[in-house]
């Protein structure tokens, strides 16, 4: 069985919701990874008795703890109070700690608070953890079952000396046998879609199968034992892509580098050697914003009225049939400029309906290549800004779906 752990963060401003706890979801994250299992995430505000209780009720029940915040020179930062008085430790001045302390302020030429001084006080026979990214020490330190590891709640300190003090010591620290997590990644196709798909499939119960939404993508999590053999895993993930086909654009944890659409569509077009030029309305904009700083994006444009957009390029819009609106539109930019693909995006719908959750827009999408001109539609609902993001990906993915599969 994996060892657990809790992480546990301090800071009123995370218990009223001022401030998102990013840090307990980057630490969780890469605990997993190494092979922890996570079984609390726990937010307290600035209350001495709430700390020391919950230090007291961590301490046995768990096998390792990494606690954010309550580092500072404050007099709200109660966690080395709380931990001296949770397992009657006393207070020590550490030199060490205090001279990087006056460090920080020295070369920065700024004097030091007196205030500051107070972050140079350890529990009796906790290891600091060195910080020179701030003025807060860290420290770690064995107590009853659990290992506690107090770094600052500041994410780029927490995240320095977590990667460089903390890790390499829970490796040291714990037999790890991390478990191993494919996520399949699609998109234009729904949670319950893919459940009705992959039905028959038979998961071993030692197979762990899960599904997370985003506004970008789904993902259909598959989680092996760590001893789960490699002949049967990647026949099962076989058994699965087969059954989705091409609405996986990525498969994450395979070995091979994958990430979002646009990181599969920018590795798919570098390797091609492709250009683009894009003509946008729905996205207005986000699909270029999208594609920002790609080099094979040569040519974007945004009109908000398709009337507008005609006239320009001197095309002849057909309500009846969009999609040889989108046609003519890309073989126009096609023979001014001088990019390899063109990708249109059009759709129907009136401003009251485009803004209108309620009400449906219908996208047409079109890709001029080479080869040819392929097209897809799609109908989109929703608050405004999903039938932006969705006109964005789905008009992208049209891209995808040629330059892996030519599937449409």
């Amino acid at each position: 069985m994996n060892p657990t752990l809790e992480i546990f963060s301090q800071g009123e401003e995370i218990v009223t919701g001022q401030t998102v706890d990013t840090n307990a979801a980057w630490l969780s994250e890469r605990a997993v990874n190494m092979g922890f299992t996570v079984t609390r995430h726990t937010a307290v505000g600035d209350k001495l008795n709430d700390l020391i209780a919950l230090l007291r009720e961590i301490s046995v029940r768990a096998d390792c703890c990494i606690c954010t915040g309550g580092l500072g020179p404050t007099c709200d930062d109660l966690t080395a109070e709380a931990v001296a008085k949770a397992f009657a430790l006393p207070l020590e001045f550490d030199e060490i700690a205090f001279a990087q302390i006056k460090q920080f302020f020295t070369i920065r030429n700024r004097g030091m608070p007196a205030s500051n001084r107070k972050q140079a006080l350890l529990p009796k026979g906790a290891e600091r953890i060195d910080n020179a990214w701030g003025t807060a020490p860290g420290f770690s330190l064995q107590v009853e079952r659990c290992w506690f590891a107090f770094i600052p709640g500041v994410p780029n300190e927490m995240r320095h000396l977590f990667l460089e003090s903390v890790q390499p010591s829970l490796a040291s620290r714990f037999s790890l046998r991390p478990d191993r997590l494919i996520i399949l990644r699609t998109l234009g196709i729904g949670e319950s879609a893919i459940q009705e798909r992959i039905s028959a499939i038979e998961i071993p119960v030692s197979v762990q199968l899960g599904f997370r939404a985003s506004p970008d993508d789904v993902q259909t999590k598959l989680l092996f034992p760590h001893d789960y053999p490699e002949v049967a895993l990647i026949g099962l993930v076989d058994k699965i892509v087969a059954e989705l086909g091409s609405s996986i654009f990525a498969i994450d944890g395979l070995g091979r580098a994958s990430g979002d659409l646009v990181f599969t569509i920018d590795q798919l077009m570098i390797a091609a050697k492709h250009t683009l030029a894009v003509v946008e309305t729905a996205s207005q904009g986000l699909l270029a914003a999208k594609c920002l700083g790609k080099d094979w994006l040569l040519e974007t444009r945004y009109e908000q009225s398709l009337e507008r957009l005609a006239k320009k390029l001197a095309v002849t819009v057909n309500t009846d049939d969009l999609s040889a609106t989108a046609q003519a539109v890309a073989s126009e930019i096609h023979q001014t400029g001088a990019t390899d693909f063109v990708l249109v995006q059009l759709y129907s719908g009136d401003k009251q309906t485009f803004h209108d959750k309620d009400q449906a827009i219908i996208l047409y999408n079109v890709l001029l290549t080479g080869d040819g001109c392929y097209q897809t539609t799609h109908s989109v609902a929703g608050p405004i800004e999903r039938k932006q993001n969705q006109a964005a990906l789905l008009a992208l993915d049209l891209l995808r779906r040629y330059l892996q599969h030519k599937e449409f």
